[in-house]
């Protein structure tokens, strides 16, 4: 699996989902949730590694990763 570091990731509890949601703000569409935060993350790091990867294959552009990936 490709990665791609440094991509801000927000990660909340979401009651409508009873689950961790982790969103990438700088990859609109970008998201992942998970039963702990831990496996938030993990769902967000496939889900970012998957966007980039078709972005790169279909010639788009990606936005240049301003931060890192923090738990809140």
């Amino acid at each position: 699996m490709e990665k791609d570091a440094g991509y801000e990731v927000v990660i909340y509890w979401s009651d409508d989902d009873e689950a961790y949601v982790a969103e990438v703000p700088e990859l609109p569409g970008c998201a992942a949730h998970g039963d702990t935060r831990e496996e938030a993350v993990r769902m967000i790091e496939e889900a970012i590694a998957g966007v980039t990867k078709v972005a790169r294959e279909l010639g788009h552009r990606l936005p240049k990763p301003k931060g890192r990936l923090a738990l809140a």
